[in-house]
């Protein structure tokens, strides 16, 4: 089943309700149209010219506009009342006099996400971590192009423009791993460029907090030693961030813990230390 039919959120599920009957209403109209085209040529398939032409009246004519014009005023007042929901502030932060350190801060990159935690400073990409039950507001910038923000089973599309901070509310209902896209062309790599958010429990989220607010020692083994040197003594050096050393480029995405990543390359590859060798040849 497609994932935007699976809400995992009160937003993505008030979408599908008005969806659900946006779509019954059209069948019933499209119904009661076809109905009518059938009936006109059932009618008239005997007539051997063109039947006396009745013009109607006064009466039928205003039933045919009433009923339309009641549907279409129904259905912008729902979907009014869905924008205006999905734009309120929670009362959670409403409670609060300032929350942008609790916000994420998501930037969109050709053709990558960067995800910064405003509060703990955590960074990371293609990566977002929330606890279940939890509504975050998410800060969207765009570091090149236009991108678009869609999580279809938490959240609607935003545009992630140049030079604009747009936000959205992100909320899940049940821990799990959820797909997200860019859904706005953006170059030749645009349909790579995913990522995926991950509800957790408050227990697993505070241990993955701490875990990602730690900054790894250099180890002395050989060969880590010897991935340092080539990682300093190559280009890797001007484009990303390893913390605790000195490099500290944000052209493409941290590194720090690269290791702890579930994906790599935004989601094209499982990272395993196979797939991790391959991808960086």
């Amino acid at each position: 089943m497609f994932p935007v039919f699976q809400p995992e959120s009160p937003q993505a599920a008030a979408m599908l309700d008005v969806f659900v009957w946006v779509l019954l209403i059209s069948a019933g109209i499209f119904a009661i149209v076809t109905g009518l085209i059938v009936v006109a040529l059932w009618r008239g398939r005997a007539f051997a010219k063109l039947p006396t032409q009745d013009f109607g009246s006064h009466r039928a004519e205003m039933f045919w506009m009433v009923g339309p014009v009641i549907i279409v005023i129904w259905l912008a007042a729902i979907s009014a009342k869905l924008v205006i929901t999905m734009n309120a502030v929670p009362k959670v932060h409403q409670a609060r006099e300032a929350h942008a350190d609790e916000e994420i801060t998501l930037i969109g990159h050709q053709w990558w996400w960067e995800v910064r935690y405003n509060g703990s400073g955590i960074v990371g990409a293609n990566e977002i971590y929330l606890p279940v039950d939890t509504t975050v507001r998410v800060k969207l910038q765009s570091a090149d192009v236009i991108h678009c923000f869609w999580v279809p089973q938490l959240a609607r599309k935003m545009d992630v423009i140049p030079g604009r901070d747009n936000y959205v509310w992100l909320e899940a209902s049940t821990a799990g791993a959820y797909q997200g896209r860019c859904a706005e062309f953006c170059g030749n790599q645009h349909a790579w460029m995913n990522f995926k958010v991950y509800a957790l429990s408050a227990d697993d989220y505070a241990a993955w907090e701490a875990h990602a607010r730690s900054v790894p020692g250099m180890s002395e083994e050989p060969a880590a030693v010897a991935g340092k040197e080539l990682f300093f003594s190559n280009t890797c050096v001007n484009c990303h961030t390893i913390a605790g050393t000195a490099a500290q480029a944000t052209i493409g995405p941290d590194l720090t813990k690269i290791g702890s990543r579930k994906e790599i390359g935004a989601g094209i590859l499982e990272n395993t230390p196979e797939n991790l060798r391959h991808w960086m040849k």
